[in-house]
């Protein structure tokens, strides 16, 4: 009750300020509302490439990724707490002709845009394990006014980018939306792995930076954050088991989340390397030997690498019972499920793995994703009508 309270006091003023800014005319200028930043980053750079004169990157509450300022680009804190920036970035939002956004916002319930405006949404993940939006088995719990405001933010999607048919159906049941609003160009930050010269430095650069990993193989595990876990240094796997039966082939990378600290890097310092501080997590797809994951959507982008993915879901039914799956786990993921440390090695030193499977996989999930998509997007975006139709056939 109070949450709803703060939500809709917050959202009352922010509209009250959103329809003053509308009376200003409409600026030909593209407006960025970043959490996580990847896709953003791949579209901005295209967009300033394209000509575009002025681009406004709006870093949101927990947006970790930094932007250039430069003579196109202004970079602003949009949090109320830096009030002036806030404001400015409201102003922006009201006067922008583009506006990206790569998350749910929950001030967009309260944003009604000029006409002249069209909303993009990139969202942040190529694929979808877990069920989202109107589709979570949390909305049920919820108030029915809260349920009209996520209706309400979806609604102000005018586009939904994806990689893949089956994103674009998970998209139009998650968000409500129809087939008009789904745009097929293809997953923008994905056009990093088909990029060699810039691959091939990546992977120069991180060797030099975790020179651990010469002459080996790396694991990187990299799994879904549990709400349980919250400040807990513990991870369910036996590290010590892993060191004693893998240690002499591999390195062992950990990608957690930023709640989850773990010391274990101290404790085998040839074995363990913490990376969760890592910004670029395509980056660290790129030098790891085997992904180690449960639930997340990294493996729909690991899948373009064509590497071997361990799926350790010791959780599995608590889990499902929890968050919801669009599709069967166990026969929809490529690669063997476990639920045990040991398992997880002797999975590796048999190689029980499918590569084939994987290949499937990626045809499926990354269908429009070929390494033109930011390119792609852009042309649709700022071009004609007649054009667009000729960028989506």
């Amino acid at each position: 009750m109070v949450r709803e309270l703060v939500i809709s006091s917050y959202l009352f003023l922010f509209r009250i300020l959103f329809n003053f800014f509308k009376l200003f005319p409409i600026r030909d200028k593209t407006t960025f509302v970043a959490t996580f930043g990847d896709n953003i980053g791949y579209v901005a750079e295209e967009v300033k490439r394209s000509g575009q004169e002025q681009l406004i990157v709006l870093r949101a509450e927990g947006c970790k990724r930094d932007f250039t300022v430069d003579q196109q680009t202004a970079v602003k804190d949009f949090r109320p707490v830096r009030l002036l920036q806030f404001l400015q970035s409201i102003y922006h939002l009201a006067t922008s002709k583009v506006i990206f956004v790569d998350n749910y916002f929950g001030f967009l319930s309260a944003a009604d845009f000029k006409t002249e405006t069209t909303c993009i949404q990139l969202w942040h993940a190529a694929g979808a394990i877990k069920q989202f939006g109107l589709m979570d088995p949390s909305i049920e719990k919820r108030s029915e006014r809260a349920k009209r405001r996520f209706t309400e933010v979806y609604s102000r999607f005018h586009y939904v980018v994806v990689g893949s048919e089956k994103m674009a159906a998970i998209f139009r049941k998650s968000f409500g939306l129809n087939n008009d609003h789904i745009l097929r160009t293809g997953i923008p930050r994905t056009d990093f792995f088909f990029d060699k010269r810039k691959t091939k430095q990546i992977e120069n650069d991180l060797t030099e930076r975790f020179p651990v990993i010469q002459n080996k193989k790396v694991l990187l595990y990299a799994p879904t954050f549990r709400d349980d876990q919250l400040n807990s240094p513990d991870i369910a796997l036996d590290i010590a088991e892993m060191y004693k039966r893998l240690g002499d082939e591999y390195v062992l990378f950990l990608r957690l989340h930023p709640a989850v600290r773990s010391n274990l890097q101290n404790s085998y310092p040839e074995f363990v390397v913490d990376v969760t501080d890592y910004e670029n997590i395509n980056h660290l797809l790129l030098i790891s030997d085997c992904l180690i994951t449960d639930y997340s959507s990294i493996p729909f982008e690991y899948a373009l690498l064509e590497k071997p993915m361990i799926f350790f879901s010791y959780d599995l039914q608590e889990y499902q019972e929890s968050r919801g799956f669009w599709e069967d786990y166990q026969n929809n993921i490529p690669g063997p499920v476990v639920n045990n440390t040991g398992e997880i090695i002797d999975v590796l030193i048999e190689n029980r793995f499918d590569i084939g499977k994987v290949r499937s996989f990626s045809a499926q999930w990354n269908q429009y994703s070929r390494g033109n998509s930011s390119e792609n997007l852009v042309k649709y975006i700022y071009e004609s009508q007649e054009q667009q139709q000729q960028i989506l056939h």
